[in-house]
């Protein structure tokens, strides 16, 4: 089953990870903190790098500063990052911090707005997807110039599991 967060907060103040991603990302991050912000959240960001500016400023997209802080807060923002394509040892960090952290369920609520008509008012959806397998398990390689083979790996063990958090957390 999923663990939840039970950190105890000091003063109110949580302490989280935020990675402000590469391209977009900073822009989008910036935005989602002032939306935490004006909501009320009272967070004390660990600003960290990965991906591309890491890479290019550290040498490594997952640093080990990163790996620290994500394992010290359990709590992350992390906007967009860019997956370096045929650079020799980098592969896409969100897959790697995925099967690092076992970040196995992909939860997207799907929320109906008030006065906004659609085919199905008044319902509102959860989607859950197991996120660590499938074309989530990061297993490429090229095969031959210009073509690349992606494997898709799904276990018993990784369906029953995210079977059982989807149906946990529709009760």
């Amino acid at each position: 089953m999923a663990r939840r967060v039970t950190r105890a907060r000091k003063g109110g103040v949580q302490t989280a990870t935020l990675i402000p991603g590469d391209g977009i990302g900073p822009e989008v991050i910036d935005s989602a903190v002032q939306v935490i912000e004006a909501a009320g959240g009272r967070i004390a960001w660990d600003v960290q790098l990965a991906g591309k500016a890491a890479f290019e400023r550290l040498g490594t997209a997952i640093p080990d500063a990163l790996l620290a802080s994500f394992r010290r807060t359990r709590v992350g923002l992390k906007g967009p990052l860019e997956t370096q394509v045929g650079r020799a040892g980098y592969r896409s960090v969100s897959v790697a911090l995925r099967k690092m952290f076992d970040l196995y369920a992909n939860v997207r609520p799907v929320r109906t707005l008030p006065g906004v008509r659609g085919a199905f008012a008044g319902v509102d959806l959860i989607v859950v997807r197991e996120n660590t397998e499938d074309l989530y398990s990061g297993i490429e390689h090229q095969i031959a110039p210009g073509v690349v083979e992606s494997v898709k790996v799904i276990t018993a063990r990784a369906s029953r599991r995210i079977a059982e958090y989807a149906f946990q957390l529709a009760r």
